[in-house]
């Protein structure tokens, strides 16, 4: 991965919320605080790309909305990119809430990207301490746009440069400030870029120095992910733009495989969402494109 791709899929992701927190209601997850880290350049260039791409992804859309660039970019953004990084974000965050009311003082975010929970909740600074890991290259671009942008990092914020598909160094976070106390664990949009054996690895690690009731959130992919097209092809397109893109998707998982690996790390699965319960949790009622992805599930998972 070099600083250029890095930094780029950060950016389309954080693209996807600041859309949404303008454009879209009713909200799924609002992230007011996402288009402060794109800059109007790197907004503009993202809208012109997605809107000229769009007979890779339909065709008759492009016929359709042919002259109409919004209608262009509000379909490919709300079919394609945003639902997945919505839906995991807003459940991801309903958890935490509830954990940090149980006692839960650190939260570790896995992948961390432009994530922004650390800014939006300045109420958390004195209860809970926060570390972001992500691969070195994304995490340079990240702390020089908050410079750019004049966004002050809060006291609580950690940061971690770390390689997730290389062993976990813990001395690493215990120099910022980690502890053995309840720790809250978050894996967005990681999972299908790590082998099976690189996953089973990171949650041994993760599990290995933290007290019972410490838990994590993560979405996967099943086992649908290399043959389920998804609708107007958004599955396959996913898995092709990934692989185009120099980060192919590498794993996908039936319940009962993720069940062993988890079972095998200490940690039994508290509640777990299908498709179809993550569409109708947050994507029922819409009168947009909105909808969730056919392969990916969520899971909560908490260590004995």
């Amino acid at each position: 991965m070099n600083k250029d791709e890095s930094s780029l899929t950060s950016l389309i992701s954080a693209f996807g919320r600041a859309y949404h927190s303008q454009f879209d209601t009713p909200k799924i997850f609002d992230d007011h605080i996402a288009k402060k880290l794109i800059s109007p350049k790197e907004y503009n260039d993202i809208k012109e790309n997605m809107v000229q791409g769009i007979p890779f992804f339909n065709k008759e859309i492009a016929e359709k909305y042919k002259g109409n660039p919004d209608e262009i970019l509000k379909w490919i953004t709300q079919v394609q990119l945003s639902p997945t990084p919505l839906a995991r974000a807003a459940y991801c965050e309903k958890i935490l809430r509830n954990e940090v009311r149980l006692g839960v003082k650190q939260y570790v975010i896995l992948g961390a990207g432009l994530d922004t929970f650390g800014f939006r909740h300045p109420e958390l600074e004195s209860t809970l301490e926060i570390f972001e890991i992500d691969h070195p290259a994304t995490q340079e671009f990240k702390k020089k746009r908050l410079e750019q942008v004049d966004l002050k990092i809060p006291g609580n914020l950690h940061f971690i440069p770390m390689d997730l598909t290389n062993t976990l160094s813990y001395e690493k976070l215990i120099e910022k400030g980690f502890g053995y106390e309840k720790t809250f664990f978050s894996l967005l949009g990681v999972s299908y870029y790590l082998t099976k054996q690189e996953l089973s690895s990171l949650l041994d690690q993760l599990f290995a120095k933290v007290p019972t009731g410490s838990s994590i959130v993560f979405d996967y992919a099943d086992r649908r992910l290399f043959e389920e097209k998804g609708f107007s092809n958004r599955v396959e397109n996913m898995v092709k733009m990934a692989a185009v893109g120099g980060e192919p998707m590498k794993s996908c998982y039936s319940y009962s495989e993720l069940e062993k690996m988890l079972e095998s790390s200490g940690l039994l699965i508290y509640e777990h969402l299908s498709p179809a319960k993550i569409n109708e949790l947050y994507f029922s009622n819409r009168k947009d494109y909105l909808t969730a992805f056919e392969t990916i599930h969520y899971i909560h998972a908490v260590k004995k």
